[in-house]
Formats: C-alpha cells, structure tokens, sequence
C-alpha cells in the first residue's frame, strides 16, 4: 500500500501543478487581452470617418465567403457606404490549398460596392498577430480598426496594439451556427490568447 501511494501521489501532484499551470495561463491571457482591448470596442457609428479598416480573413468555399468573413465583410461594407472607412485592408491565407482568401474578400467588397483602388491586399496574413505585423510594416498602418467577431476582437486589438497599431475594433455581425461560435469562444479562451500571450512576451 505504501508503494503504491508512493506511485500515486507523485503524479497526483503533477497532474495538480499542470492543472494550476494551465489555469494561471488562462487567467494572466485573458485578462492581457481584457486590458489591451478595454475601451476600444466601437459601435459602427462611434468609427472615426476616413478610417483605415483591417478585415481579418476566414475560411472561404468555392470562390465564395463563409459565415464568418461574409459577416466581416458585409460590417466593412456598411462603414465604407457611411464614409466611415476609406481604406479596407484584407488580410488572410492567400494559398491556393486555402482557397485565396483575399481574392475571394476583394471579389466580394467590389461586387458590393467598393472601389478597387480602396482595398488593399495581404496575402500573407496567416494567422492574427501576421495579419497585425504587417499592416503596421508593410503597409504603414499607425491606427485601424479591426474588424472580426466578438469572440475574437479582443485577442485582435492587443495583438495589433502589441506591434504598434493604435487599434480600436468593431464586431461582425454573424449570421453562423450556433455551436460554431460556442467552439471559437473557447478556443479563444482556452488556447488562442495564452498562444497570443506567449507570441508576444517571446517577441514572435
């Protein structure tokens, strides 16, 4: 019995620190991104007119837009006609194996309405914090406002504030199942923003 217990409570313990571990992640990310966003989440008529918009990119389908980046879209739409934005960026995976999401969001914005000269193109935004890197310098951004779903607006606005865009955002609508959104809500909680903690105190 003594031997056995010795086995136990050894990885008792360390199934217990891994748990804490995991847990204080969880909580020092969450709150970074609590903090980094607060304040900065705007209503549609609250966005500064003439700003820059950074649409973040999302699965697409046979050349067209899904739930979640048709919701993007159509939110970047509506603030460009209300003169509210004058420049829309569109950052995602521009592979072939993913279906050139740019392509496909600068197809969509033009056939609603916006001026190709209006959009610019980054192929190159592979996930949230390239997508932030390089509209800061590649692009030049200094402020923009990000537009994603609520769910993941907050991650979006410390990331970008991290590689220097005075970023403020406004969430997508988005018209989606409904367990789709409760598994990105905790895939955000759970791995995006520890993954995006640990991104930016690395300096990745």
């Amino acid at each position: 019995m003594i031997a056995y217990r010795e086995i136990v409570h050894p990885a008792a313990r360390a199934v217990l620190v891994v748990v804490v571990t995991v847990e204080l992640i969880v909580t020092i990310a969450a709150t970074w991104v609590y903090i980094s966003s607060s304040g900065r989440v705007l209503d549609e008529g609250d966005v500064p007119v003439g700003s820059t918009a950074l649409v973040l990119g999302s699965l697409v389908d046979d050349g067209e837009p899904g739930d979640y980046v048709r919701g993007r879209l159509d939110t970047a739409v509506d603030l460009y006609r209300s003169g509210r934005v004058a420049r829309i960026i569109i950052s995602g995976n521009g592979s072939a194996a993913a279906g050139d999401e740019p392509a496909v969001m600068r197809h969509y914005l033009e056939q609603h309405g916006v001026a190709a000269d209006d959009i610019t193109d980054d192929p190159l935004g592979m996930d949230t914090e390239a997508s932030c890197r390089r509209a800061h310098e590649d692009f030049g951004v200094h402020a923009a406002v990000i537009i994603t779903q609520d769910f993941h607006l907050s991650r979006a606005i410390a990331l970008c504030r991290s590689r220097g865009i005075d970023a403020t955002g406004v969430a997508a609508r988005c018209d989606c199942p409904e367990w789709t959104v409760l598994r990105n809500h905790l895939r955000e909680l759970m791995l995006a923003r520890p993954r995006a903690l640990l991104g930016t105190i690395s300096g990745r």
